[in-house]
């Protein structure tokens, strides 16, 4: 009995070493999806600029608006990016109904969030984004000076709540997501000044320092996003205001849309690496 007991021993403590020199594979490759939403906006747009006219136009806005959210490279886990680009058109009229306002405005801005989850399935995030809108206002009915372009760059405060719940057996994810500059620059020009004279090399005064005072903007996204399976149904309201008020001229453009896309989560795949065996799966929301 004894020999036997002690060639049991010995295989025994013989598989153990060999387990213990076994290096088994701990190589976790962190994946970080996309977070992308593809939307359009349908609503209505409330337009003034007295460089162009000291009357109120009102009438419709339509957009396009991008928005792609993925987790940092480092510290995934608490930090996360946001993309964002917009485009919206406005044609509006007088209140006389025989003159009409375009307005074209493009916005495109980056920034980075820390996120928090004080509660399941309930996640906030706040952190700094930066910004450049771009576009012009339009009236027919000015013969001389018929445009009135407005351009920014601005640092903004920005962040979200994301919080995800059931309706019957239906996921959804409700967010709220403000964006609003803190500081930054803009362009405007004087009060009655021709494009052509900028043109012409009179171009002091045209640059200045943006803040709470002067140029006020909020962009406000609330959206429901509804998991029907990979892709999601998002729909929505935003609400953009928009107001400045330098060398006498004031400019407010006020729109309120329905927002109406989808969304959903995207990971690439590199064809030659291929799929790692063990991942560990960051979102870019929660």
């Amino acid at each position: 009995m004894r020999p036997r007991l002690i060639i049991i021993i010995l295989l025994l403590s013989i598989s153990g070493l060999l387990k213990a020199e076994e290096k088994p594979d701990s190589t976790v490759a962190t994946v970080r999806p996309v977070f992308a939403a593809y939307t359009a906006e349908f609503g209505s747009a409330h337009l003034t600029d007295t460089y162009l006219t000291p009357l109120k136009y009102i009438g419709w806005h339509t957009g396009l608006d991008y928005s792609r959210y993925q987790a940092m490279k480092f510290s995934p886990e608490k930090w996360t990016m946001r993309l964002h680009a917009n485009i919206g058109v406005d044609k509006t009229d007088n209140p006389a109904r025989n003159a009409s306002m375009w307005s074209v405005m493009l916005s495109l801005d980056w920034g980075m969030m820390r996120k928090f989850h004080p509660l399941p399935g309930l996640t906030l995030a706040a952190g700094g984004s930066t910004g450049i809108d771009a576009g012009c206002l339009y009236n027919a009915r000015n013969g001389n000076n018929p445009a009135s372009a407005k351009a920014a760059w601005t640092v903004n405060l920005t962040g979200y709540a994301a919080y995800k719940f059931n309706i019957c057996k239906l996921p959804v994810t409700l967010m709220y997501h403000p964006t609003i500059p803190v500081t930054g620059v803009f362009f405007s020009p004087d009060y009655g000044e021709l494009y052509y004279e900028i043109y012409l090399g009179d171009t002091f005064g045209l640059v200045h320092g943006a803040w709470w005072g002067n140029y006020f903007s909020l962009d406000n996204l609330l959206t429901a996003d509804l998991h029907l399976g990979d892709t999601n149904l998002r729909i929505g309201y935003r609400g953009k205001i928009f107001s400045s008020e330098v060398n006498h001229i004031t400019t407010n453009i006020f729109t309120h849309s329905l927002v109406l896309g989808i969304s959903g989560d995207w990971i690439s795949v590199n064809p030659r690496k291929g799929v790692p065996s063990k991942v560990s799966m960051i979102q870019a929301i929660y």
